[in-house]
This record gives structure tokens, sequence and C-alpha cells, in this order.
């Protein structure tokens, strides 16, 4: 049997090595050639091995031939992989082409939060009415929140209305009431002005609580205004938003910014329901703004927007406002 020498091995593999290099159909198939060629255990690399068998003098030309056919397959890959990642690369585009002659895929349109739509028509009634809107902080000094609303400092509404406290005297407002001494501020009667905004109150989260909610309040102060005009105004909006056909109620209620205080509440099925609290603007504070309470009369009102809501659309648990569960939202 014949055996063949190191140097016809050397120029067998080299041969295979080329041949099989210039077959490999894909970058995967490349690299296997590469490893059986020119890996550490790789045909070629195996070779080196032989040396010990060749005398003195055939060892360096022998090296050296083999690190001549390592060239020439190492140079070869290069080429034949260049060549491949470019004909895989146009491929790839080509698969991944658009064609715009295509029609587009619609994209979903959001939509407005159920409150934010009662907060509209909230705002357009008494827009249409002649308020003007406007906006205080949120962030409320306690002098705003409770001093200027004639709270007392021993008042027990202090221990029904648990507040979130930034600082010694700032708190996140308990009621969108404290606008009032902002605008009276700056602006003298005649005024009517209202804003809508968040309130703040430490309280457990349930179906009917939460520590985050949204009211809507009025102030309007002139001459010669009395309850009949808070009741028509409330009037006006209640049929506004629940139908031409409801039922209102005021009953008499306490709170410290007004006197006389109600509750205002509609007619909903055979129940009636609370909105809010209102009234007739206290003469202290209107003193306290400087507004002749013998010549000024006011009235103010304070409604949750997360009631209105919940008892147009039969909505059961205040929760659901503001869990941005899709199933909920995706019905308005």
């Amino acid at each position: 049997m014949y055996l063949m020498t190191p140097t016809e091995q050397l120029e067998q593999i080299e041969n295979e090595g080329l041949d099989a290099i210039d077959s490999a159909a894909s970058l995967d198939s490349l690299t296997e050639v590469e490893v059986a060629f020119l890996g550490r255990k790789g045909r070629l690399t195996g070779l080196l091995r032989l040396i010990s068998q060749l005398s003195a003098d055939e060892k360096p030309a022998f090296g050296q031939a083999v690190n001549a056919a390592k060239d020439k397959l190492t140079a070869r890959l290069t080429a034949r992989r260049a060549g491949l990642s470019a004909g895989e690369r146009a491929l790839r585009l080509a698969a991944d082409a658009l064609d715009v002659t295509l029609p587009g895929s619609r994209l979903p349109l959001g939509r407005q939060h159920v409150l934010t739509r009662e907060m509209d028509a909230v705002k357009s009634v008494l827009i249409g009415l002649g308020y003007k809107f406007v906006e205080t902080p949120d962030v409320e000094h306690y002098h705003y929140n409770f001093e200027t609303l004639n709270y007392p400092p021993d008042h027990p509404a202090f221990d029904e209305q648990m507040s979130f406290y930034v600082e010694d005297n700032y708190l996140l407002r308990t009621q969108t009431t404290a606008f009032q001494a902002h605008v009276m501020e700056q602006t003298k009667p005649p005024i009517r002005v209202a804003t809508i905004g968040k309130c703040y109150r430490f309280d457990a989260v349930d179906a009917t609580h939460s520590h985050t909610f949204h009211q809507v309040d009025i102030l309007a102060v002139d001459e010669g205004l009395s309850l009949a005009d808070l009741k028509g105004t409330f009037a006006h909006l209640a049929r506004a938003l629940f139908g031409p056909s409801v039922e209102i109620r005021f009953r008499p209620d306490f709170f410290p910014f007004v006197e006389p205080g109600v509750e205002m509440a509609i007619k909903w099925g055979d129940r009636w329901l609370e909105l809010g609290g209102a009234g007739m603007v206290h003469p202290n504070i209107l003193e306290s703004m400087g507004i002749d309470s013998e010549r000024y009369t006011g009235f103010a009102w304070g409604l949750g927007i997360e009631r209105v809501a919940m008892i147009v659309h039969a909505i059961d648990d205040l929760r659901l406002f503001t869990e941005n569960d899709l199933r909920f939202l995706r019905q308005f």
C-alpha cells in the first residue's frame, strides 16, 4: 500500500480545502469548512505533527509550505465570506422590502377618558353661563386650604379631613374650594369663576373612596345674589348632565365656608344621590378678602366629577377610573 509523503498530504489537503471553500453555499457552512481545515484540530494544523518525522534539512521547507497553504486557504476564506455576506444581505433586504403601493395599516386612535369627557361637559355648561375657568396649585398653603375658608384651628373638620402634608405649612389641597381666596385677592366683584382639579385626602381606597379625586368648584359674588340663584345655576347644570326631566333637591347642611349651607342632590331612579356641598359664601370670608358683605353676597359649590360619571354611566366602582383597564376604557 502506497503511503503519501507529508508534502503530498499537504498538497491534497490544500486542494480539498480550496474546493470546500468554493463549494460552501452559506456563511454557516463556510465556518464549518474553516474549522475542519484551519481550526485547532483541523486537517492542515494536524500536518504540523508530521514535522517530527522529517529530517533536519526537510523541516524548515515543510513548515514554510504549511504556512503558505494556511495563508492561501485564509485568503480564499476571506474572499468567499465577503461574497456570501453580500449575497445573504441582498436576500434579507429583498425579503424585508416594503411594497409602498399596498394600503397602510390603520393606527388605533385614542379616546378621551370618561372623566375628561365629564369635565368637558361641565365646563361647556358653566362657560355658557359666563363662568371663567382658572387654575390654582395642587400643593396649597395651609392658609388658603383652611384659614381663608373660615376653618378655626380647633374645628372638627381637621379630624375628618386627614391631609397629605408636604411641609409644615404646605399640603396637597383637600378641596378645590381653596381657589376662592386666590381669586378674591386679585379680583373684586362682580366675580364669576370656576375651577376643576384634583383633591387629595388621606382615605382608604375602595369602591366609593379614593385618596385622589376631582372636583368642580364655582364662585359667584355680586350684588343681590341669593340661594335662588345658586339653585337655578345647579338646576341648569343638572339638566344638561342628566337630562331635562331630572329632579333636584337642596337640604340644609354645614360647611365652614358657607352660610347657609346645603347638600345638593338629584333623583336618579328611585333614589336621591348627593353630588356635593354648596351654599352662600360666608360673610367672614368676604370681609377677610376686603369685600363688603353688606353690599355683596355670593354663592359657591364643590361637586365631585367622579360621582357625576358614576351616575351617568352606571359605574359602581370608583377604582375603575384609575386602573387603566382597556376593557373598561373602550366602553366610552
